[in-house]
């Protein structure tokens, strides 16, 4: 917009889960006047579904935009490059796509104005779970998938040495990733992989557990 003097830096802010889980994004706005600025949230627009949920958090305080709009308010430095600001999205209960918006405006020019934008996917997983003796795993998903898959694991002894292996649907090896017992969740970035059939593997303590596919789509 013509006269935004914020830059938003943060590229495709984007949330994909299954139902009933939440996800935190952060996001950075970049102050590119040499003046100060006070900015409020002028309102939220899109179709977020009845059980979906946002909250605008700036540093440990989060807020409501549906009820508190009046009450987020980012003040910015000359030159600032702002990171306390998160997004946190609810998935609900039923599976939706959608996208919504954020508007801020300046208190003292409301022509000086900048937008967050933002899409999400909630996806009901298909229970296919894989139960060993030291860990649980979960089926990907999204599956086909786009720009991220995920796959749900519970460790039942931390000791335990876990990975996943992913190959080629002729055998190549593309990726590798060490499960963490910390962890619940490995998130696997397909954007720069090709088109086409891959299989990934379960490894504990170096033993083949069990393999299954994963469909990557542009």
């Amino acid at each position: 917009m013509g006269f935004a003097q914020v830059r938003v830096l943060s590229e495709n802010i984007e949330f994909s889960g299954k139902i009933g889980t939440s996800q935190r994004q952060s996001l950075i706005i970049q102050n590119e006047s040499n003046q100060s600025k006070e900015y409020v949230l002028k309102f939220l627009r899109g179709n977020i579904g009845s059980s979906q949920n946002v909250k605008i958090c700036i540093g440990d305080k989060c807020y409501d935009p549906k009820k508190e709009l009046n009450k987020v308010k980012i003040i910015l430095e000359p030159n600032e490059i702002f990171t306390d600001l998160y997004l946190e999205f609810d998935m609900g209960i039923s599976e939706v796509k959608g996208s919504f918006d954020l508007q801020f405006s300046n208190l003292s020019n409301v022509r000086d104005v900048f937008q967050i934008e933002a899409i999400y996917e909630v996806y009901n997983p298909v229970e296919d779970e894989t139960n060993h003796k030291d860990i649980s795993l979960g089926s990907v998903y999204p599956n086909p998938s786009h720009r991220f898959a995920q796959i749900d694991y519970q460790f039942k002894n931390p000791n335990a040495k876990a990975k996943i292996s992913i190959n080629s649907f002729i055998g190549n090896p593309v990726a590798e990733y060490q499960l963490d017992p910390s962890q619940k969740t490995l998130v696997i970035n397909v954007a720069d992989f090709n088109p086409g059939v891959y299989f990934y593997t379960l490894f504990v303590d170096n033993k083949n557990i069990v393999t299954k596919k994963l469909v990557v789509k542009k």
